[in-house]
């Protein structure tokens, strides 16, 4: 036997096993078998209880199934380690059927491997109480196994909740202020973890964006909700106080919020990010963040700075006015920027591409850097 199957036996040995001189921490206990056979082939292993060796067999079977389905050897470990009761599940009764139904419902195994590595616990739920309910209750709501797929893939842990009583309810407070059904199953499958909340919570959100004046019947309402939904009253208090101190009114916080719920999401570091570049290196007033909120959403490595080096160079060269398109370049893809703002200019500038990569891939790989150890 591999040094790996004992490996996967200590993590879920019963405790008689701890009876022939292991510690009883398993994690403790890997340096025994990790040196020789002598557990598994000698004398002594005769005597070991026979649920034992049911249990050795069951892990086998287990490892197997899982590797049959396409987890690699260092996957079934790290499942083992984190969930131990799935190697002694029954591999044929429980375990199969459910990697089964995922692989009915249009799953590749790659994508189940990373569903299951990532929440595990979708092997240890029930199939016929907990995940088929689950998986047609969203397709109820969505219309569609695909889109469903959408979600779960998006966030596979929703496949653990009753939904009925935890998204039915939240669901059911949107539908009676008016939100379009299009626009509740179009958030479901972006965020569907951001309908699992207490109602009463969810409630008091709807009835703060109601306040507001958004409009129930655009999209904007439903981000809205999920915005505040996702923090504190004090967290809320916290990021206003942030936007005041670079001069904005409670008022052009409030129009922000109305025209790009987003902005509120953002980190503190975030918002001190895009707001001293715009304001102190890019000379901005403000006020015009505030008119184009989005500008906050977006990363300061990947999208802000790189593009606010180009502005400048159009500016400095008096090829743009100051402010002249402020939002489309921020906000517009990758490829109509270029298009739009930098192809113009190759007979001018013409390093202006390469110079707008090489500030891309800078950053990228100084990033890289901070992260490394």
């Amino acid at each position: 036997m591999s040094n790996f199957f004992r490996t996967i036996l200590l993590l879920r040995s019963p405790s008689s096993l701890f009876s022939h001189g292991f510690s009883q921490s398993p994690f403790k206990s890997l340096r025994y078998l990790s040196t020789s056979s002598e557990i598994v082939s000698s004398p002594k292993s005769a005597s070991l209880p026979s649920n034992a060796v049911q249990l050795n067999n069951n892990s086998k079977a287990v490892i197997g199934l899982l590797a049959n389905h396409g987890f690699s050897e260092s996957q079934i470990s790290d499942l083992a380690k984190r969930y131990p009761q799935i190697i002694s599940m029954n591999p044929e009764k429980i375990l199969s059927p459910k990697l089964l139904f995922f692989q009915s419902k249009g799953l590749s195994s790659p994508e189940i491997v990373k569903l299951v590595c990532s929440v595990p616990c979708v092997l240890t739920g029930s199939l016929n109480k907990r995940i088929i309910p689950s998986f047609d209750y969203i397709q109820a709501v969505l219309g569609s196994e695909e889109k469903t797929l959408t979600a779960i893939k998006r966030f596979p842990g929703i496949l653990g909740w009753d939904l009925r009583t935890s998204v039915g309810p939240n669901i059911e407070i949107l539908k009676q202020i008016g939100v379009p059904d299009s626009n509740i199953s179009s958030y479901l499958q972006r965020q569907p973890k951001m309908f699992l909340t207490s109602s009463i919570r969810f409630k008091k959100a709807v009835e703060r964006v109601t306040e507001m004046g958004f409009n129930p019947q655009r999209l904007q309402f439903v981000v809205a909700v999920f915005a505040l939904r996702s923090m504190t009253k004090s967290t809320w208090d916290e990021k206003v106080e942030g936007y005041r101190k670079w001069g904005l009114s409670e008022e052009e916080i409030r129009l922000a919020f109305r025209k790009n719920p987003r902005c509120m999401s953002a980190s503190e570091d975030k918002i001190n990010g895009a707001m001293d570049f715009f304001v102190n290196k890019m000379g901005c007033e403000p006020f015009l963040v505030a008119r184009t909120p989005t500008l906050v959403s977006y990363s300061l490595k990947k999208r802000i700075l790189p593009r606010g080096y180009v502005y400048q160079v159009l500016v400095s060269k008096c090829l743009i006015k100051k402010y002249a398109h402020f939002a489309l370049f921020f906000n517009s893809s990758a490829n109509l920027f270029i298009d739009k703002f930098i192809n113009p200019h190759k007979e001018q500038i013409p390093e202006l591409l390469e110079l707008y990569k090489e500030k891309l891939m800078d950053l990228e790989d100084e990033q890289e850097q901070r992260k490394s150890p």
